[in-house]
């Protein structure tokens, strides 16, 4: 019997798959503006300093290999609530804060989607047109139903916040709305201090459970300005989910370093709710991986090691600005007849260019620029030595 003649090709990843084609293209000045990590103006994602550190006292210090509990440790839960809520917020709220260690901010979600699918069981999930391109799959695998709210406007390539709040005063209590916290993914452009402030109120009236995917802390303004949206939410008293990542933050991309948090009503509540993330844990993955974690126990709850992160973030961010206005300013000075000023109103690594699926296939196949089919760049991927090459393939695009 052939088993397995039943089974189709899957469709490729549209992100993934395009690193694939990358490598595979013999072009020595091939350049990857897809995938969405950081790299330095050599082109090399960095291993933070503080990270190489935090590895040498954890290997001066082994422990034994045995599981960690399935959420994690009580030390990595608090260390990670103190980074993503504040101190204060998190004494205000204590036991009323579920945490467990996770596989990266993709476990995290999926962590969230299982507890949501099977607890909340809500009508609908709401994303953002656009999101990232694995949400709609997370949340589908979860049995969950993913709709869309408008976000963005590509006219002016920004936020689109009147069409975006129409949306959300229409959406049903008991749905679950995610939001990105910061560094909007893929198109770059965030909420005010106090846009973030009507949303929150919005969702105490409304109904409807928040869940914030916080993937990009501390690469749009800093630390503690980037985590304004999920605090606006703890302090409106609303329950809500929060998926923190320490990929981009700590360059822990390989180490799979992330939590999920769910800000409950009450401790007798939180002690429900802490019951059931369990076994979504349990059903997936029984338990987190352990050197991640202790990498960032290490960092966090050393005052000169974490010193030290914070000043290398910012150095990242840094970068990131720089390159946004590198990249603007080239575009100008080249002659190019469109405006990309936008480039500096939006946060983080990704921008929506304007480009359409088939001006991305050209830059591919005419330059060997591999950007993702709906327009979106990683801008950290660019550089000192290959920004020429790109403006240059651009201008021959829109010319």
């Amino acid at each position: 019997m052939a088993h397995f003649d039943s089974v189709t090709q899957a469709p490729a990843d549209p992100i993934l798959s395009l690193t694939e084609a990358f490598k595979a293209d013999s072009n020595p000045e091939k350049i990857n503006l897809s995938v969405g990590v950081f790299v330095d103006d050599n082109g090399k994602t960095p291993t933070l300093k503080c990270v190489l550190e935090a590895e040498k006292r954890i290997q001066e210090n082994p422990i034994p290999k045995g599981y960690l509990p399935m959420t994690g440790t009580p030390k990595y839960a608090a260390l990670t609530q103190e980074i993503c809520f504040g101190k204060d917020l998190q004494e205000s709220l204590g036991k009323r804060i579920v945490t467990a260690q996770t596989p990266g901010g993709t476990g995290a979600l999926r962590v969230a989607g299982d507890f949501i699918a099977k607890n909340i069981e809500p009508e609908n999930i709401w994303l953002s047109n656009p999101t990232w391109a694995n949400h709609g799959g997370i949340f589908k695998a979860a049995s969950l139903a993913p709709q869309s709210y408008n976000y963005f406007d590509k006219e002016t390539l920004g936020l689109d916040y009147e069409a975006f709040i129409k949306d959300l005063k229409e959406i049903p209590a008991g749905d679950v709305v995610v939001l990105h916290a910061c560094c909007h993914n893929p198109t770059g452009a965030d909420l005010s201090p106090e846009q973030w402030d009507e949303v929150a109120a919005l969702a105490t009236v409304q109904g409807w459970i928040p869940l914030l995917d916080f993937a990009y802390q501390g690469f749009g303004t800093d630390l503690e300005t980037d985590a304004y949206g999920v605090r606006a939410f703890a302090a409106s008293g609303v329950p809500f989910f929060v998926s923190q990542s320490f990929s981009k933050n700590l360059g822990l991309y390989h180490d799979r370093v992330g939590a999920i948090h769910v800000v409950t009503s009450n401790d007798e509540e939180a002690g429900r709710v802490a019951s059931q993330v369990k076994i979504s844990i349990r059903t997936n993955y029984s338990n987190p991986p352990a050197h991640g974690g202790r990498i960032v126990e290490e960092i966090l709850s050393d005052d000169t090691l974490r010193s030290q992160w914070v000043n290398e973030v910012a150095d990242m961010r840094s970068r990131i600005h720089k390159v946004r206005a590198n990249f603007a300013t080239a575009m100008a000075e080249a002659g190019i007849n469109r405006d990309f000023s936008f480039l500096n109103e939006q946060n983080g690594m990704f921008s929506f260019t304007g480009f359409t699926k088939e001006q991305a296939i050209a830059l591919r196949e005419e330059h060997s620029i591999y950007i993702v089919d709906s327009g979106r760049i990683n801008v950290a991927g660019i550089t000192e030595a290959n920004l020429p090459k790109i403006v240059q393939a651009i201008k021959s695009l829109l010319d």
